[in-house]
C-alpha cells in the first residue's frame, strides 16, 4: 500500500480544523504517502542527498538559484478572507484541475492530491510551511512555501 489514511497522518489536525473546513470529497483525495513511498518519490523528484528542505545542497535543483524565478508573500493572503492562492502562484502553475500534485514536506512526508483540491485546501496545507515543495506530476513548475510567510516559484530542470 502506498498511502496511509488521512486520519493517521501526524498532522491530521490541520485537515480537521473547524475554521478551515474541508469537504468530505476533498478529504478523500488528500492522500498522505507511506514513509517508504514518500522516500521513493522524494529521491526521484526532489533530492537524493537531502532528507529535508533545510539541507538542500549543491547538486539539488531546489538549491540552485537558477531554479527560482520569483518570490512573493503567501501569509497575508492566508490571513485574509481571500480563498484563492496568490495570483502569481496560480499563473505560474497553469495546470489542469486533475493534475496530480505532491506536497513534499520532507523525505518521509509527502501528500498527494489534485491541483483542484490543493487550490481549495491550500490554507490547511500551509500549516506545514517549513520549506515544503509543491510539485506537479510530469510538470516542471514548482513552488516552495517558507515558514517566514514567503514563497518562491520556479522550474525544475
Amino acid at each position: 500500500m502506498s498511502y496511509i489514511a488521512l486520519s493517521e497522518h501526524k498532522k491530521a489536525w490541520i485537515f480537521r480544523r473547524q475554521d478551515l473546513p474541508i469537504a468530505e470529497a476533498d478529504a478523500a483525495l488528500i492522500k498522505p504517502m507511506t514513509a517508504e513511498r514518500a522516500a521513493t518519490l522524494w529521491k526521484a523528484q526532489v533530492s537524493k542527498q537531502a532528507d529535508h528542505p533545510d539541507f538542500f545542497k549543491k547538486g539539488d535543483w531546489a538549491f540552485s538559484v537558477e531554479t527560482w524565478k520569483e518570490e512573493g508573500d503567501w501569509e497575508s493572503r492566508w490571513d485574509s478572507d481571500e480563498a484563492a492562492l496568490p495570483e502569481e502562484v496560480l499563473q505560474h502553475c497553469d495546470w489542469q484541475d486533475n493534475t496530480v500534485v505532491y506536497y513534499c514536506n520532507d523525505q518521509k512526508s509527502v501528500i498527494e492530491t489534485t491541483w483542484e483540491v490543493f487550490q481549495r485546501c491550500w490554507k490547511n496545507f500551509l500549516f506545514m510551511d517549513d520549506g515544503a515543495l509543491l510539485i506537479g506530476k510530469k510538470r516542471n513548475e514548482v513552488v516552495q512555501f517558507l515558514s517566514n510567510g514567503s514563497y518562491r516559484i520556479g522550474s525544475k530542470p
